[in-house]
């Protein structure tokens, strides 16, 4: 029996068995990427080697930097021309279409009030009123006609100004009806003017009104778009200023030089053009909010106080058309008569003594007043509205004693008549509407100005940052050459 010598090496291993034979097809290789996806492979991964790279990374921080502040501009561009857009229909669109529906509300309530003293003079009527009430129907009608043409598609003014078009003529011919009657003498001719005159309260004045509301609703949207902060731009040019210092700060920790001339200017571009945003818009909002506050809230009272001011005066006039042949309420009170009461609690509350304790329309206008000049007007205004009340008491206690001519006389006649007080608060009402639509367009004005230039400078100031950055990085680049 023989030993293997110590030491030696070991046996060598058997061989390996054999594989068993693949029962399928051989998975394949996945193919390499082609087309587009090769493309963007190839594309990343040389950003990638790019990025292990100072030229490389300072390649990609100036692309990022200059596409940063590019779209700054852009987007201030854009978010200002709207606001602009905005501050521009504010002061040439919806604020004229809004005083067109007032006009249109306040002619309508002056043809009726006039009608319905030209009624009462009879054969007396002057030629004034008479043109007073064809004007305020031709001005209605030229009103509407321009309103139409303004409308921008909306379905609620469309309707409205329909629904007067439609109106106005049977209005018209109501009128022309009872003057026909009253100058034969016949009594019809009241009941066709008090006819007449329902058809305006009912149909006629609502739909103003209405139109109204529609339009001042347009101008408060405009406002508001106009007056809305460009936030997305800000956030964009605060990026952007941002992203510039970075790289301004990495460049100092890198090369020790304080400052990097392409680097400064864009970021004094960028800076001066988000400064400039800023402070452009604060502007143009405190101007277009001053032109709401103390321009348009200020008008839409003193429009109400005027319409009140028409409304109570045909009340007066309407309650001897009628003589008692309307009445209201459990005690049979006269229903003009307590229509005229309303008004004139509208017009100027139930307070005595100071005007800071009348109330009404007119307390909350001399509220609104920010100046001696719109606050003086609206004084005279709640004097004779005083007066008038006065010298309406007299009258009616003549009505009351069965004395209708001594009624009359002091309501249309030459005597103090409450027509003398009602002319009286008119034209203090037209004056403080002419001052407070002035202030409307000088403080408007003032907010659309603050945005002029804007929107081109933004974008100037943006391509100059743009190529600013582009030569900083690529004066760093250069060092690498």
């Amino acid at each position: 029996m023989s030993y293997p010598p110590t030491g030696s090496a070991a046996p060598p291993a058997p061989p390996p068995a054999p594989e068993p034979a693949a029962t399928g097809t051989p998975a394949a290789e996945p193919p390499p990427p082609s087309g587009e996806r090769a493309v963007w492979a190839e594309g990343l991964r040389r950003l990638r080697a790019a990025a292990t790279t100072e030229p490389g990374r300072l390649r990609i921080i100036g692309a990022v930097l200059a596409a940063l502040v590019v779209l700054f501009g852009a987007l201030t561009a854009w978010q200002v021309t709207d606001r602009s857009a905005a501050a521009s229909d504010v002061l040439e669109s919806s604020q004229p279409l809004s005083r067109d529906a007032a006009d249109i509300y306040r002619s309508l309530a002056d043809a009726d009030t006039t009608a319905a003293g030209g009624f009462l003079a009879g054969d007396r009527e002057s030629a004034a009123s008479r043109k007073r009430y064809t004007d305020d129907i031709a001005t209605a009608a030229r009103l509407l006609v321009r309103a139409s043409a303004n409308s921008q598609g909306s379905a609620t003014a469309r309707e409205e100004i329909e629904r007067l078009n439609d109106g106005l003529p049977r209005y018209t011919g109501l009128v022309e009806t009872a003057r026909m009657y009253n100058r034969q003498g016949l009594p019809v001719g009241g009941a066709y003017l008090q006819y007449a005159n329902d058809r305006m309260r009912t149909q006629l004045l609502p739909a103003a009104r209405r139109l109204y509301v529609t339009e001042t609703g347009r101008l408060d949207a405009d406002h508001d778009d106009a007056t809305a902060w460009p936030w997305v731009a800000l956030a964009a040019g605060v990026l952007a200023v941002g992203g510039l210092g970075w790289a301004q700060r990495r460049t100092y920790l890198r090369t020790n030089r304080v400052f990097n001339r392409g680097l400064l200017i864009a970021t004094t571009a960028s800076a001066v053009a988000l400064l400039w945003t800023v402070g452009g818009h604060t502007v143009a909002r405190a101007g277009l909010d001053d032109s709401i506050e103390h321009g348009a809230r200020s008008l839409r009272v003193l429009n109400e106080a005027r319409i009140a001011t028409l409304q109570a005066r045909g009340d007066e006039n309407l309650t001897l058309v009628a003589r008692g042949g309307k009445v209201t309420g459990p005690d049979q009170r006269d229903f003009y008569e307590v229509e005229y009461a309303a008004g004139m609690r509208d017009l100027a509350g139930t307070g005595q003594g100071s005007d800071a304790a009348v109330g009404g329309k007119l307390r909350e206008a001399l509220a609104l007043a920010d100046d001696e000049a719109g606050r003086a007007p609206v004084r005279d205004a709640l004097k004779n509205v005083r007066e008038w009340q006065s010298r309406h008491a007299e009258a009616r206690a003549e009505n009351d004693r069965g004395d209708y001519q001594g009624a009359l006389a002091k309501v249309i006649g030459t005597d103090r008549p409450t027509k003398e007080s009602f002319d009286k608060v008119e034209a203090a009402l037209q004056q403080a509407l002419r001052h407070e639509q002035a202030q409307f367009r000088d403080a408007a004005e003032g907010g659309r100005r603050a945005l002029t230039g804007l929107a081109g400078g933004a974008a100037v100031l943006a391509v100059l940052a743009a190529v600013g950055a582009v030569l900083g990085i690529g004066r760093r680049l250069s060092e690498y050459r």
